[in-house]
């Protein structure tokens, strides 16, 4: 049964889940019940941090159908568990989209619920409107059915449904859910639905709004409240108090009130400007089209899937993803994609029934048809209508399924960090838990021993787990990334997700958007290359001339294009507008006043300036002035547009001259793909070459194309015509050539990250040779080095995939190819002459990465190894090339400036947007700086953050052991420290320490070597492990020592050693009545000085500076903290005052022990310092930073510099020396690279072909193709 009923939802998808149904068990309950009366409400707490014990110790196994509480399990790495009540419903139906109009019993309007005609209920009853839901008003109007019940259950603000076909739960995400066709949907959707349609889908898509509700401040608080520290906290007061230690307990009490109401204000904060950034199109009007063609008026959240919304002329920001059918509109999409560039939506293509193309049967889907779609939270500025037409656009999505509520969705309920920092610090937490139950079990039996009160024992022992577990370990800890973030805001970096600061510190390799990243946002002009008869003309400087102005090309120029005028200005895509106005052409659009004169939609005209017109002709006075005109006036309409779309990489727009009857279609897009749609003959022969020379110079090349329509294409007919019709048979016009400049900033910021071994790579959407020749131009690829381009093809007529290797400066020429079967496991044989020595990079593709994605897998992780340009890829293939690269132990970084970069931003380790919109929500960082030079700072930052974690982790950790080892010496002799002692130690010491110890800046530059990733590592077990040892030792010896010295005495009220120099009288022990807890003795007043000053000692030792952070010395507050403590420090060492040592529970002790002490702590400072700074930074942490090395394991990175690292050789000596065998690498990608240097077919030549093959028992999925 277990494995039988385990259901997957959301199969496939990034947030697939297990699921388990379960029914309630009575007696189990009551057990339950039980148990927590038994615990004072402490196993109530448990099964609220635990879902899973929650439900199987309440619940028995069911089967999902029947489950009340359904047990949730994330697949992904965390394996998170959740629980979800089941609720059921009752409703006319169990399919949203079915129609319910098409039963027997028609049902009338919907009378109103309190009139006497509203039928009666199966009980005969009639329900009252206040306490009738609409799922039982609707029931009444379908009085006749029988209600079905729906069962359902809430999980993260998504509601899932029970689906007896398919025998699991369900999501319904809308429209999309039907997979119907554009056809389709314009014929059976774009009338409208019915009221009660509409009442019957919102009983199962609800209320159309994203509800970010902002939770009380009561609520909140219970949350964080019940965090297992708090409860740990609440519990150490208690016992505190119990023990009279009430001065401590009120500080700690203080500290978390502080803590608490900065997490709550924090938290609230988030919340609210949340809940503001939704709110904006929540609930707006909109008008609705109804089945009965009427125009009703209604409130956005009433809003259902299939309905039909008219959108207004003056613009609306949007309260659902819709799909144009009818119209245009001009959008700004800033809110998703980050640019604010106005983009054009045309409506969706509606292909006659019968045609055989490629959007005929194509189903709606919101991610193909994105140009056609307007998506929930964008701004619709205008809309482009026919004459007595609306535009209309059909509801695909409401709330949390929109685009934006998915985005809001993520941040609501984001994955938790992986960061083996946080998973390391539960570890050793557990650790200082275990060191804690061995003080318990010893304070225990030496109190058993020494015949203790019973009460005294509970207290005293249950103390030691609290002082060795630090209450103030929390704040601490978040202190270091408070001040990061602090700095980072200071720098122009802004941060929505704190705790990825620390990971930014891991980073080790960064992708880079090209266009607006690494280069200029614009492009220039640089010069156009026309065609004619099918060869090239010289280049010319521009296309502003007399004598073109009546050419195809200059045609193309000024009418292909998506460029509209807002308020006045031009507006639209930068290449657009730097294209057209290289033409200076005017661009006119009609007003609402003209279009309504006529009864067609008016055409935006664009025309040459009359300057540029040649000269006109003196006119016959005979000739019809009206025609001369017609003739002059030169003007071009464009009747249609056929959007850029990044999949089909072009966009094309029908347009006619003025006074002529036959239109034209122009074409404008990637030069490979339109040559690939012109007349070959058109297409001159040395278009491959002339290409070339262009891309391999940098420049964005953008080929235009034409083609004159039939004269039977009338207007109408164009408006429902498909794109393939259009986009075939044209004639090849010519080349555009744009410059796409580098910032200044960028050579500079990756010579920065190559010279930190930081790898670079370059993921883009343009032309592949354009990418490597910026590449080489920004240093991502010095000159010296090769690329090798991986030309991927699918399976094609039964031949396998395959990928054909070339060199991108020497493209291979066709030659014949010899088979050669290798083997991956059979690599050994190793014969070094061939071993290519020269640095290589990948290059590929979108479209080869696909195809390697799909049919090479195992070669994908090599090829990510060495890959450093990535062309043409799509938004979502970025995402994947990001998980790829973490899939092999990267630790990946993203720069982009949010256009296509959303879902790359967020799945990397660091994402950092350089757009200063509202796009940046989906990113961790935002940078107001529009360039590459925050990722250097953002790193610098994150090291700083990660070793002040490391720092105040290691100097809490020692701060608890250190007082755990006075408590105990001093339990041995039933004594302890006092209220004021701990209180001195732990507000004047710790806390000042700690909270300026973090305040150290980032170090000016990025240095060569990464910070440990965790605290589980060999220098920092190491460098806490000895200061343990040192300060038990210095302890001990203090302990021991001044029980030896002569003047000691067991110390009572009335003892002087002060005063006196050789006799002591011995007193009786049971003089002590005046301190119940015997706190005042030589042992405790020696340890208390020597422990506060091992408090600073190891402070002192573990806050580093270089070459991550600035040294210490900078850090004022910390110095002038650290001084003031050793002046207070040694002052009532060697001088004592009366009302401190009253106040601090401290005796008079002879001048010779004070310097006996002073002398201890001398030594033990020295030891200290000695084992952290030579046995550690000089052994053990450059060890370790070795191995970090990509130049250790022959991981070449992007560029070589002068790194090399420790060589191999050097690696394995010290190996040798410090382990006595050799350490294999941590990450995969070392591991890789380690295989792939004895590897001799590795890498690829480049007149090689590899081909997929079935995968056999052993060896590789893939043959190698040798040239003879």
């Amino acid at each position: 049964m277990e494995k039988e009923d385990l259901k997957v939802l959301n199969k496939g998808e990034e947030e697939e889940m297990e699921l388990q149904g379960y029914r309630l068990c009575r007696w189990r309950l009551t057990l339950v019940g039980l148990g927590v009366l038994c615990t004072g409400g402490f196993l109530l707490l448990l099964l609220y941090w635990m879902p899973e014990w929650c439900v199987k110790s309440t619940c028995t196994r069911t089967t999902a159908r029947d489950a009340e509480v359904v047990l949730l399990r994330s697949t992904d790495e965390f394996r998170r568990w959740f629980l979800a009540k089941v609720r059921v419903m009752l409703a006319p139906g169990s399919n949203p989209f079915h129609s319910l109009e098409t039963q027997t019993t028609s049902p009338s309007p919907p009378p109103s619920p309190s009139s006497p005609t509203s039928p009666p209920l199966a009980n005969g009853h009639t329900p009252h409107s206040s306490d009738s839901s609409p799922a039982q008003e609707l029931s009444m109007r379908y009085a006749d059915y029988q209600p079905t019940q729906i069962r359902y259950f809430t999980f993260h603000s998504t509601k899932y449904y029970w689906n007896d076909g398919m025998q699991n739960f369900e999501f319904l995400n809308g429209l999309e859910d039907l997979q119907v066709s554009c056809s389709t949907l314009h014929m059976e959707h774009s009338t409208g639905l019915t009221r009660n349609q509409r009442e019957y889908r919102k009983l199962f898509f609800g209320v159309n709004e994203i509800a970010v509700k902002v939770p009380s401040v009561f609520k909140l608080l219970i949350k964080e409240v019940l965090n297992p520290f708090y409860i740990f906290q609440l519990f150490s007061v208690i016992l505190w108090s119990a023990d009279e230690y009430y001065y401590y307990a009120v500080a700690i009490v203080f500290m978390s009130v502080i803590s608490i109401a900065t997490s709550l204000y924090t938290i609230k904060k988030q919340y609210i400007m949340l809940h503001d950034m939704v709110a904006a199109h929540s609930t707006v009007r909109v008008s609705v089209c109804r089945a009965d063609n009427e125009v009703e008026d209604i409130l956005s959240t009433d809003l259902v899937p299939g309905d039909v919304m008219v959108i207004p002329s003056n613009g609306t920001i949007m309260p659902c993803d819709a799909v144009l059918v009818s119209g245009t509109c001009i959008v700004n999409e800033s809110m998703l994609t980050g640019e604010s560039v106005p983009v054009t939506k045309t409506n969706l293509p509606n292909p006659v029934p019968g045609e055989r193309g490629e959007e005929a049967d194509a189903a709606y889907s919101t991610e193909e048809h994105k140009r056609h779609t307007l998506f929930c939270g964008t701004n619709v500025i205008q809309t482009r209508f026919y004459t007595g037409e609306l535009v209309k656009a059909v509801v695909v999505c409401t709330g949390f399924s929109t685009a934006k509520g998915q985005l809001v969705r993520s941040i609501l309920y984001p994955k938790p960090t992986d960061f083996k920092l946080y998973r390391d610090a539960y570890l050793f937490l557990l650790c200082l838990v275990a060191v804690a139950g061995i003080g318990f079990v010893y304070s225990i039996v030496l109190s058993v021993l020494n015949k203790v009160p019973a009460k005294t024992i509970i207290i005293e022992s249950l103390d030691i787990i609290t002082i060795t577990v630090p209450p103030a370990l929390p704040a601490a800890m978040t202190a270091g990334i408070v001040y990061a973030q602090r700095r980072l805001k200071k720098i122009g970096i802004f941060c929505i997700s704190p705790q990825r600061i620390n990971i930014c510190g891991q980073i080790n390799l960064v992708c880079f958007d090209k266009t607006g990243t690494l280069t200029e946002d614009g492009l220039d002009l640089w010069g156009v290359q026309r065609v004619e008869n099918g060869s090239f003309h010289l280049s010319e400087e521009n296309a502003y001339k007399e004598n073109l102005v009546k050419s195809q090309f200059v045609a193309c120029m000024a009418t292909c294009h998506s460029l509209t005028k807002i308020e006045g200005q031009l507006s639209g895509d930068p290449l657009d507008l730097k294209m057209f106005e290289a033409t200076g052409w005017i661009l006119e659009e009609a007003t609402e006043e003209e279009t309504s004169l006529h009864n067609r939609i008016m055409p935006t005209v664009v025309r040459p300036p009359k300057q540029l017109l040649p000269p006109e002709p003196a006119s016959s006075p005979e000739q019809d002035m009206e025609l001369y005109e017609l003739a002059s006036a030169h003007e071009i309409g464009i009747v249609r547009q056929f959007p850029f779309s990044s999949a089909s990489q072009r966009m094309s727009v029908v347009a006619r001259l003025l006074g002529e009857k036959r239109m034209d279609a122009y074409t404008k897009g990637a030069p490979e793909v339109v040559a690939s749609l012109c007349k070959k003959e058109t297409v001159p022969e040395s278009f491959p070459e002339v290409l070339e020379g262009y891309t391999k110079q940098g420049f964005r090349v953008i080929a235009l194309a034409h083609r004159r329509l039939e004269s039977k294409l009338t207007w109408h007919k164009v408006q429902n015509i498909s794109r393939d019709h259009i986009e075939a048979n044209m004639e090849f016009l010519g080349l555009i050539i744009m410059q796409n400049k580098l910032k200044a900033e960028t050579p500079g910021v990756l010579q920065d990250l190559r010279r930190a071994h930081i790898r670079t790579v370059m993921v883009t959407g343009d032309n592949m040779l354009t990418a490597i020749s910026v590449a080489r131009d920004c240093g991502m690829i010095p000159p010296q080095d090769t690329v090798i381009i991986a030309d991927a093809f699918p399976p094609h007529n039964g031949q396998a995939a395959k990928i054909t290797w070339r060199y991108a400066d020497k493209p291979s020429k066709s030659s014949r190819l010899e088979e050669i079967n290798i083997s991956l496991e059979d690599v050994c044989h190793v014969d070094e002459q061939h071993k290519p020595r020269e640095m290589y990079h990948f290059a590929m593709n979108g479209k080869s990465f696909a195809v390697i994605e799909e049919h090479f897998p195992d070669l994908l992780q090599k090829l990510v190894l060495h890959g450093t340009v990535f062309a043409r890829m799509a938004p979502d293939q970025k995402t994947q090339l990001i998980e790829a690269l973490q899939g092999v132990d990267y630790f990946v970084g993203m720069c982009g400036d949010g256009a296509n970069d959303c879902g790359a931003l967020k799945r990397a380790h660091g994402g950092i947007s350089l757009s200063e919109l509202e796009a940046s929500v989906a990113s961790p960082f935002t940078s107001r700086t529009p360039n590459i030079s925050c990722v250097p700072s953002l790193i610098r930052e994150g090291r700083a953050a990660l070793i002040t974690s490391f720092c105040v982790f290691k100097f809490m950790a020692l701060y608890s052991i250190i007082q755990y080892i006075s408590v105990t010496l001093l339990y041995s002799i039933l004594s302890n420290l006092g209220d004021f002692q701990f209180l001195f130690i732990d507000i004047a010491i710790i806390l000042l320490i700690v909270f300026t110890m973090s305040l150290n800046p980032a170090w000016k530059e990025l240095v060569s070597r990464r910070p440990p990733s965790g605290l589980i590592s060999g220098p920092l077990l190491f460098s806490v492990l000895t200061q343990i040892l040192i300060c038990l030792g210095f302890q001990t010896i203090t302990f021991l020592w001044v029980r030896q010295q002569s003047w000691y005495t067991v110390w009572t009220p009335q003892t002087d050693v002060c005063n006196q120099s050789s006799h002591i009288t011995t007193f009786d022990h049971n003089d002590t009545e005046a301190d119940d807890h015997n706190i005042q003795n030589f042992e405790n007043t020696s340890l208390f000085y020597v422990s506060c000053f091992q408090y600073l000692i190891v402070a002192i030792v573990f806050s580093k500076g270089k070459p991550f952070r600035q040294p210490s010395y900078k850090n004022w507050p910390f110095v002038m903290s650290s001084l003031s403590l050793y002046v207070f420090l040694l002052f009532i060492l060697f001088y004592s005052v009366q009302g401190i040592d009253d106040f601090l529970e401290v005796v008079c002790v002879p001048f010779e022990w004070r310097l006996k002490l002073f002398l201890i702590i001398l030594v033990n400072a020295a030891v200290s310092v000695l084992v952290e700074t030579f046995v550690l930074d000089i052994i053990l942490w450059k060890l370790v930073f070795s191995r970090d090395k990509q130049g250790s394991f022959g991981v070449t990175p992007a560029a070589p510099t002068s790194q090399g690292g420790i060589d191999l050789g050097a690696f394995k000596c010290l190996s040798w020396l410090c382990c006595s065998r050799k350490m294999a690498p941590k990450a995969r990608y070392m591991h890789l690279a380690q295989e792939l240097s004895v590897d001799p077919d590795w890498p690829p030549k480049p007149t090689t072909t590899t081909e997929a093959k079935p995968r056999p028992e052993n060896g590789s999925t893939y043959q190698i193709m040798i040239n003879s």
